[in-house]
């Protein structure tokens, strides 16, 4: 597995396939990494053929590594998916995301908009009533962590998981971000405490261009088509 290194962050990634570029960012929370694709009905790392399928490990998910900070949040993550990109020189790409994924792709088309053709989102996490549940996640994951990261204490990882957690919407992204998500997106709508129908059914009320599938657990087939025909009208021809 590659690895991209930047100071004293190392992040691990796959890449396979030539044509236009599509980087995903995986479901599991502080714990998405490239191998929480496979076992979901549809693995985008093998299923898009004509694509340059670009898959990667978060910061301190799978085999990335990277200091904890108080300052971290939804735009350290960002920067390290923008410098990713960088390294592997591509200017535009669609971001598929799914779960914590979902949030990604709406932080990059926040504040990164010029770097994204198209977006397509898999359950995406958002707020309803279920902030515990995501303080839970967090508390796991870094309780996990913390042996590794001495530079980390308790005030470092709760100042972390403030800064990922006490949002509103989708925790990366309010309401007017999305109403102004600027490149097509289409939409496989979430249904559990994680993925609540509502933030599903907002984002696609918000969306200006957006399709939006329900019902897509069930049907692994219609949901590749669905997917590979957005892909077809949206994902260009250049990287």
């Amino acid at each position: 597995m590659p690895v991209f290194s930047r100071d004293d962050v190392h992040l691990h990634y796959t890449e396979r396939g030539e044509g236009p570029a599509i980087l995903l960012l995986a479901p599991g929370g502080m714990r998405s990494h490239a191998g929480l694709w496979a076992g979901r009905g549809f693995d985008p790392r093998t299923e898009l053929p004509g694509y340059r399928v670009i898959a990667m490990d978060q910061r301190n998910a799978g085999a990335s590594t990277a200091p904890v900070r108080a300052e971290d949040g939804w735009e350290t993550y960002a920067a390290d998916q923008l410098a990713l990109l960088d390294h592997l020189g591509v200017e535009r790409a669609t971001v598929i995301g799914m779960c914590i994924g979902g949030a990604f792709v709406a932080a990059l088309a926040r504040l990164a908009p010029a770097r994204l053709r198209a977006a397509v989102m898999f359950q995406p996490i958002g707020l309803d009533e279920n902030r515990p549940v995501f303080h839970d996640l967090f508390d796991g994951w870094a309780a996990a962590i913390a042996p590794d990261h001495p530079e980390a204490d308790a005030g470092t990882f709760a100042a972390f998981r403030e800064r990922m957690w006490s949002g509103s919407f989708m925790f990366a992204a309010k309401e007017a971000d999305v109403a102004a998500f600027p490149v097509p997106l289409l939409l496989f709508g979430g249904d559990d405490i994680y993925h609540p129908r509502s933030t599903s059914q907002a984002i696609a009320r918000l969306a200006p261009d957006v399709v939006f599938v329900e019902g897509w657990k069930a049907d692994p087939v219609g949901l590749a088509a669905t997917l590979r025909g957005f892909l077809a009208r949206t994902a260009g021809a250049d990287s």
